[in-house]
């Protein structure tokens, strides 16, 4: 079984601000983080958002792009701890694309599936 705070995705919620701000209910970084993610992201994010137990952790609360996220949903369903476990994972254009986009988690899943 796959370490429960690496996301379906690859990505490492142990190491996400929104994670750690709510497992240490950190204001300041709440604080910090929407700001950046407002500018990176374009999307106002407010403090109060930025709340994550992780992804795969059974219970609330997400952080809404997670919450709503295609490869997470798909990996959930088929009963698979991350999207490494698919065997449809070299032909699958949705997590491709984001690995193409975000090579750390690409990384993680590789090692997952070595």
């Amino acid at each position: 079984m796959t370490d429960k705070m690496i996301a379906c995705c690859g990505l490492d919620c142990g190491a996400c601000a929104a994670y750690l701000a709510w497992k240490n209910d950190d204001q300041a970084l709440r604080e910090k983080t929407a700001m950046e993610w407002k500018q990176a992201f374009s999307f106002d994010f407010t403090p109060a958002m930025i709340n994550c137990s992780g992804c795969r952790v059974t219970g609330e609360p997400k952080i809404g792009n997670c919450s709503q996220c295609q490869m997470r949903a798909c990996a959930m369903g088929k009963g698979h701890d991350t999207c490494a476990d698919c065997a449809d994972f070299n032909t699958c254009k949705t997590i491709q694309d984001f690995i193409k986009n975000c090579p750390p988690a690409g990384a993680t899943l590789a090692r997952i599936r070595a």
